[in-house]
């Protein structure tokens, strides 16, 4: 019994689990497109996002990013990043954001030729000179 006792003692340790009702802010669709993204990051395939794969999925996007800005971002998790990991920090970035047809209309605004999109010297313009400032 003693060598049982021993044995789950150096068991290796699992990472702390997020809570599960974070699949609950989100509909099926929409999970489905957080699990292509969390595929396209974890670049070795092991159900983790670490460092190397934030790495390697930028690389791949032409970036070159530093050690530092890779810190920063893994920093930015409690602990490893498994799917519901990254499910639960999505939720967090998110909460308290205004729904998507909010922001589309909001940008709407700025859409002079209705094109769907806004020049980006035009909108530079406007967040200079429109609004409040600090």
């Amino acid at each position: 019994m003693s060598s049982k006792r021993a044995k789950a003692k150096t068991t290796k340790k699992r990472p702390q689990r997020a809570t599960s009702n974070v699949f609950a802010m989100f509909d099926q669709s929409q999970i489905q497109e957080f699990k292509e993204a969390f595929n396209m990051i974890d670049q070795n395939r092991d159900g983790f996002i670490d460092k190397e794969d934030l790495h390697d999925m930028l690389a791949s996007l032409g970036k070159n990013p530093t050690d530092e800005y890779l810190e920063g971002m893994m920093s930015e998790a409690p602990g490893p990043i498994n799917f519901t990991m990254f499910l639960t920090m999505f939720g967090e970035k998110l909460n308290g954001t205004d729904p998507e047809d909010v922001i589309r209309n909001a940008f709407a605004c700025f859409d002079e030729e209705a094109s769907g999109f806004i020049h980006e010297d035009h909108l530079r313009e406007l967040l200079t000179t429109m609004g409040d400032r600090f």
